[in-house]
């Protein structure tokens, strides 16, 4: 058998680890509180600034600007940079939640001074992207984009929080991800509803995002989700 420590020898810090949990809860609740209207911008941290999709996340960020809202991004490069150069250049709130991961140094320079958020722990910060966010884009990603679409849609979903558009950006990338889930989750297993497909919505360019944003706005009372 393998030689496994007693596990009552084991000593952790994770009853301290409560103190500082928290405080990243009160942080991100009293400045986040403040802001406004937020759309939430998920995307890769590894786009590179030619890349058709970054420059459709600084367009769609931009838009969002000029239509009022404020814009919120993970802080760090790709993607999240261009959701917030397009903020500043159109005259926008632009809001960074930055984590430390070995790839992402930094926080970008796009980001307003007085809206950089620092977090130690992704399910801290994941709250702070939804609870503050009146609607959702989302551009090609990775694992971290995919845990924040389906954090995003869980929580519509189960109305947990008010319903918010949810807009993907890029049918050449999502619509495999869509199929398989209408095929799978609901036509052969049926572990979804109909209605659940719904939720969220694909298109092609950045002021076809916009404008489903701005048009489930013109039926739905904008609200805060805190």
């Amino acid at each position: 058998m393998t030689n496994i420590k007693d596990w009552n020898d084991i000593k952790t810090n994770d009853s301290w680890a409560i103190f500082k949990i928290i405080a990243e809860f009160v942080d991100g609740y009293e400045r986040m509180a403040k802001i406004g209207p937020c759309i939430s911008v998920f995307g890769s941290a590894r786009t590179k600034p030619d890349n058709k999709y970054y420059q459709m996340a600084v367009e769609v960020s931009a838009l969002l600007a000029k239509g009022g809202y404020g814009v919120i991004t993970g802080g760090g490069p790709g993607i999240m940079e261009a959701g917030n150069k397009g903020a500043q250049e159109g005259g926008g709130k632009s809001v960074g939640l930055n984590i430390d991961l070995p790839f992402e140094q930094s926080h970008n320079p796009y980001i307003d001074p007085e809206h950089v958020l620092e977090f130690d722990y992704f399910f801290v910060r994941k709250v702070m992207f939804v609870k503050y966010a009146q609607g959702f884009v989302v551009l090609p990603g990775g694992f971290g984009t995919l845990d924040e679409l389906f954090e995003a849609l869980t929580l519509i979903q189960t109305k947990k929080i008010n319903n918010r558009p949810v807009v993907l950006i890029g049918k050449e990338y999502w619509q495999g991800l869509f199929d398989w889930i209408k095929a799978s989750m609901l036509d052969a297993e049926s572990n979804i509803s109909p209605k659940d497909l719904d939720l969220f919505g694909i298109v092609d360019t950045a002021e076809e995002a916009y404008r489903y944003i701005d048009d489930f706005y013109k039926s739905h009372e904008m609200s805060p989700n805190f």
